[in-house]
């Protein structure tokens, strides 16, 4: 329904900032700018997919155990 759709893509944003956030904190606890060189100014590779270790796994639960059917 479009109302869990609505709820689901909250939960997302806030799952995508959320892993943002650690892989962030990650960084800075370590004393680093960038994961890579490879992407030089843009924080390196890995930080292209930062959010998505959140998001992923979280749309998965969503998917499977609630918005199916």
């Amino acid at each position: 329904t479009p109302g869990r759709l609505a709820v689901a893509g909250v939960v997302l944003g806030a799952a995508g900032t959320a892993g943002d956030l650690a892989f962030s904190a990650m960084k800075r606890r370590a004393g680093v700018k960038d994961f890579s060189a490879l992407l030089p100014g843009h924080g390196g590779v890995l930080d292209r997919f930062d959010s998505l270790v959140a998001t992923a796994p979280v749309s998965i639960v969503l998917r499977t155990f609630w918005l199916r059917g």
